[in-house]
């Protein structure tokens, strides 16, 4: 089990829980009574520790190294998943997966961001960030999801679009673009939900949708605060305030109108309780699917192009 910082008053809780099972263990005493009380606080301290949560611990959730990422979410939810490969272009980036899953009788087109599980992995998985031949992998899934009618599905886990010499010289920036002039007509239904981070154009390159929801231990913003306190101060070592200057929570962006919802996740994080968490994200699916299904596609596109055009807030100063 892996701490971060502020739950320090877990993890010696946590230490104390563990040696009175050791002790009861090794020895005929009954320490049940003891243990139940620790349990009760670890319970406690949790809940105090997590409704009280600042912007740049939920940063730090967001990356927790035991968080659950899209592959896993997707052997979850899917009894079958294909996983299809490549852009037909250049090649096959393994920052972002898709392919086809039937979540209970509905075939969709399931994509995302994978960070990878171990250092070895997230290495071969480049952290989760994506070449230019992700994002037109991503869409050539989205295309073929339009093609047969089938619902798409994006999860949302990235510190960015990858930022190499190579990346831009194979267009970047044109491939993220054109996915989001895509997305906009791609006439069938899109869902997509923030599991972990999501940051500037690499999140927003699978993340226009008719329905767009934040894990609650999410953040999403065109910087991220390790970036813009480097920028601002010329220095990491304000990352917490950048943190909060954005305004990057899942509280914020729902009420800004940037995302339509807020999924709730089980007390200690996603990571604490995977399964369970599964289950919630996979019911969200399934609630939108049929929810999105019931309006004509012609309305669809018109109701997705009219919620990204009013977003943001402007004044105008008339001329005298």
């Amino acid at each position: 089990m892996v701490f971060l910082d502020f739950e320090q008053p877990l993890e010696n809780l946590y230490s104390q829980l563990e040696k009175i099972k050791e002790i009861e263990a090794q020895g005929d005493l009954d320490l049940s009574a003891q243990i139940k009380e620790i349990e009760k606080k670890i319970k406690n301290q949790r809940k105090e520790i997590y409704e009280n949560l600042t912007g740049w611990q939920k940063v730090q959730l967001s990356r927790h190294p035991e968080r659950p990422y899209t592959l896993y979410y997707i052997e979850q939810m899917s009894k079958k998943f294909i996983e299809l490969h490549g852009d037909r272009y250049y090649k096959d980036d393994k920052a972002i997966v898709g392919g086809l899953a039937n979540l209970d009788g509905q075939s969709v087109v399931i994509l995302g961001h994978q960070k990878g599980v171990n250092t070895k992995m997230r290495q071969y998985r480049n952290f989760g960030m994506a070449n230019p031949e992700g994002y037109r992998k991503a869409l050539r899934l989205m295309k073929m999801a339009e093609r047969f009618g089938f619902p798409v599905v994006c999860l949302i886990d990235t510190p960015g679009a990858y930022p190499g010499i190579e990346a831009e010289e194979r267009g970047q920036a044109e491939a993220i673009a054109k996915n989001l002039f895509e997305m906009a007509q791609l006439k069938t239904q899109i869902i997509c939900v923030v599991i972990g981070e999501g940051a500037s154009g690499g999140a927003i390159g699978i993340g226009l949708g008719d329905s767009v929801y934040m894990m609650e231990n999410t953040w999403y913003s065109v910087i991220s605060p390790e970036s813009c306190s480097s920028i601002l101060w010329r220095s990491w070592d304000y990352k917490e305030q950048a943190a909060e200057a954005l305004k990057l929570t899942a509280d914020h962006m729902h009420s800004f109108g940037i995302v339509d919802g807020i999924l709730k996740e089980p007390l200690g994080g996603a990571h604490s309780a995977p399964e369970e968490m599964s289950k919630i994200l996979k019911k969200h699916i399934k609630k939108e699917i049929n929810r999105l299904k019931e309006i004509p596609i012609e309305e669809l596109l018109e109701q997705r192009i009219e919620k990204y055009a009013s977003m943001g807030h402007f004044t105008a100063n008339e001329e005298k």
